[in-house]
C-alpha cells in the first residue's frame, strides 16, 4: 500500500468533506478520466436526479479503480465538475460522495461549476488522481 500523507495545515481550516493536502509515495500514479452517470451499456443512470447521479459517477470511479488494482482509498484528488452549480446543491453531491469514503481520510478535492459537460443529461463529473503500489 503506498504511504498517503494527509496534512492540516495550520492556518487553513479543517473540513471533514476533504484534506487540503496530501502526499502520496508509491510506486504507480493513476489518473481517471472524467466519470458521468452512464452504466456499462452507456445509458443514462438517474436523469435530473444530482444524488444518484453522483453515485453512479462514483461507483463509476470504483470500476476504474478496481481496473487498476486500487480502491477509493489509493485516491489523492479528485475535481468534480457540477452543471449550473449552486451552494445548495453542494450537500446533496456531499452526502452521496462521502459514503465512498466512509472510515478513510477524505482526498484533496476541487468543485468547480460548469455550464455545461458534453451530453446535456450529465448533471456531475468527476476526475480522480491515485496512488498504488
Amino acid at each position: 500500500m503506498p504511504k498517503l500523507d494527509h496534512l492540516r495545515p495550520s492556518g487553513l481550516h479543517h473540513n471533514p468533506a476533504y484534506s487540503h493536502v496530501v502526499t502520496a509515495t508509491g510506486a504507480r500514479t493513476i489518473y481517471i478520466s472524467g466519470q458521468v452517470s452512464t452504466d456499462e451499456e452507456g445509458r443514462i443512470v438517474g436523469e435530473g436526479d444530482l444524488a444518484a447521479q453522483t453515485t453512479q459517477v462514483m461507483q463509476n470511479l470504483g470500476h476504474a479503480l478496481k481496473a487498476a488494482g486500487a480502491s477509493y482509498a489509493n485516491i489523492v484528488k479528485i475535481t468534480t465538475f457540477v452543471v449550473n452549480y449552486k451552494p445548495e446543491l453542494r450537500p446533496i453531491i456531499g452526502k452521496a460522495r462521502s459514503a465512498f469514503f466512509e472510515g478513510m481520510e477524505p482526498p484533496a478535492s476541487t468543485l468547480v461549476g460548469v455550464t455545461a459537460l458534453a451530453a446535456p443529461e450529465w448533471l456531475i463529473e468527476i476526475e480522480a488522481v491515485a496512488v498504488a503500489d
